[in-house]
């Protein structure tokens, strides 16, 4: 018997793969390998469902997928023939009549070994219970003589309990030298910390090296920003792979006595509102890449939030792939037109100004009967929006540009944002920016170019669009009764009731004004219709809405801000346990 390897090589493929594009995937996967093998590499790890792209979501109740994965691995498994990597590939994979989150292990020619995930996340943006069964803890691999242990993302996220599996635990008490972690972790501000928090934990119990490898991209709503790293036993950080990019990296690992060691690169990463520019940037690049649009298009108003759509669009596009319509009406200021036109000329993008005074007056007059002996409202001021929103989607489907949409999540929780104006379209890449953080945004970009960006450097968003006072926009053309906060106080009310979900009580107890509270939190729940329809945009924070936040429209519950009434306990009986599992059968 030959002794144990001394040196080993794992190359870390960071990817952006595309949901359903199984031949795409894999020819992404075969692509990496042939890096791995220059690098003389011994493992290939790709990231979690990396054959169909994550998250799949229903697809994988569809009989047909899963089979043509299936029929992808095998391709690739024949390809591992050439004596080459193996390669550790997340799966859809069909087992007895059940569907499992898999990692297949590809060498010499065969599929080598499976590995099901035991632990299925079932909340936030995520619903594996529903779709996966779930899978054993299982012991190692083996690859060329050194046993890698396999957890499947959530499998190394939470401490154990009668309803999760510590997976980390049996790898350890079975032999692995080596854990190894796909994933498929989407961004949320300062999640980073957390993963590390997590991966430390397991490395303190295990003693074990971890690599925790993420895939990177933009899926619909939710962005993987990669960020993958690798902690050695001591829990030193052994390398750190770069956030929002594709990345093809190979670590050589040493055996030193009991355990093994690799130091590779450690890419700086972003934070705070430099990793929100950059989510919205990719999420808005590969939703336009990915649903095969040639080019955008967005209104630009001469306001915060359209300006910072139309420089990530360019940063993500490139300026000959966006174009801008201003459209005036009356009331538009000539401020506004001329910082939009000024915005357009920094940023070398094609524009036109198209008024709208015409259209408006077409629909006025068509409706002018049905008017009739009504006092003029809110309505007549949402025709200007919704004739916008008609032009812009006009525009979009004879040019077949996709139509960005410019809606902050500040107004857009409120209700401060009109449908076919602020709201519809394709795409929306600020949907859970708030305004303040848009403001934010914009002088950092003014400042600061992000790798990668396509868009040119310098002050390109004129600064008195920046330093216009927001709680002024705010409130322009409303009347006492629909006045709102400033954003600033706006904005901490609705992070407490959307990401915190806070009773009224306690964020009244926390020094805000009740009947402010109260009337954010109405306008919120009215305002859910509207938010079912807007277009989907890029997730940046823990909880947003849509699929974090599921309220029903027709709802009646309010919450009152009074003190919840204490539980009273006398009045409940309660079963033993062994009356309640013998009822229960």
């Amino acid at each position: 018997m030959s002794a144990p390897a001394d040196s080993f090589r794992i190359t870390l493929a960071q990817l952006n793969p595309t949901v359903g594009d199984i031949a795409g995937n894999a020819a992404k996967a075969r692509a990496a390998r042939v890096k791995a093998a220059a690098d003389s590499s011994d493992l290939m790890v790709l990231p979690e469902l990396f054959i169909a792209g994550y998250p799949p979501e229903d697809l994988v109740a569809k009989p047909a997928f899963p089979a043509a994965c299936r029929a992808a691995i095998e391709n690739l498994a024949r390809g591992t023939a050439d004596g080459g990597p193996a390669m550790l590939i997340g799966t859809p994979w069909v087992e007895e009549g059940r569907l499992y989150n898999a990692c297949a292990l590809l060498a010499d020619g065969r599929i080598a070994a499976l590995r099901f995930k035991a632990n299925l996340p079932n909340y936030g943006v995520f619903d594996e219970a529903r779709l996966f069964a779930r899978g054993p803890a299982a012991g190692p691999v083996s690859v060329r003589g050194v046993r890698i242990g396999v957890p499947i993302c959530e499998d190394i996220w939470l401490e154990e309990s009668e309803d999760y599996e510590n997976v980390v635990e049996t790898l350890a008490e079975t032999g692995a030298e080596i854990v190894v972690v796909p994933n498929g972790s989407p961004y949320s501000r300062d999640k980073n910390d957390l993963r590390l928090s997590v991966a430390v934990a397991r490395v303190t119990e295990s003693s074990l090296p971890l690599v925790y490898l993420n895939q990177v991209g933009g899926q619909d709503e939710l962005v993987f920003d990669g960020a993958s790293f690798v902690l050695n036993a001591d829990l030193s950080v052994a390398a750190q792979l770069p956030a929002f990019a594709e990345s093809i990296t190979t670590l050589t690992w040493t055996r030193e006595g009991d355990t093994w060691h690799c130091a590779g690169p450690v890419a700086s990463l972003p934070e705070g509102d430099e990793a929100d520019y950059a989510a919205c940037v990719l999420g808005l690049r590969d939703y336009v890449s990915k649903n095969g649009f040639a080019e955008v298009l967005l209104g630009i108003s001469g306001g915060i939030d359209s300006a910072l759509c139309a420089v990530m669009a360019v940063d993500a596009l490139g300026a000959d792939r966006v174009r801008g319509v201003m459209l005036p009406y009356r009331y538009t200021a000539q401020i506004s037109q001329d910082d939009a036109a000024v915005l357009a000329a920094s940023l070398g993008i094609g524009y036109e100004v198209l008024p709208i005074a015409e259209a408006v007056e077409g629909f006025e007059k068509i409706l002018s009967g049905a008017f009739a002996g009504l006092s003029p409202d809110v309505t007549e001021e949402n025709l200007q929006a919704r004739t916008r929103g008609t032009i812009l989607m006009a525009l979009s489907n004879k040019r077949g540009a996709m139509l960005v949409t410019t809606g902050n999540k500040s107004e857009m929780s409120v209700g401060y944002a009109t449908l076919y104006g602020d709201m519809n379209g394709g795409f929306n890449p600020i949907k859970d920016i708030t305004k303040t953080a848009v403001f934010r945004l914009a002088a950092l970009r003014n400042g600061w170019k992000p790798e990668g960006a396509l868009g040119p450097a310098g002050a390109v968003i004129p600064e008195r669009i920046i330093t216009r006072p927001p709680s002024a926009e705010l409130r322009e053309n409303q009347t006492d009764q629909d006045a709102l906060p400033p954003y600033d106080v706006l904005d901490a009310i609705l992070e407490r009731l959307v990401e915190k979900e806070q009773p009224l009580a306690e964020i009244v107890a926390a020094g805000f004004d009740r009947d402010t509270v109260v009337r954010i939190d109405q306008l919120l729940a009215r305002a859910e219709y509207k938010r079912r329809q807007a277009a989907p945009g890029v997730k940046v924070s823990s909880r947003n809405f849509g699929r974090d936040r599921r309220y029903p429209i027709t709802n009646r519950f309010r919450d009152t801000a009074e003190a919840a009434p204490s539980a009273d306990e006398a009045l409940v009986s309660r079963g033993g346990r062994a009356s309640i599992d013998a009822f229960e059968g």
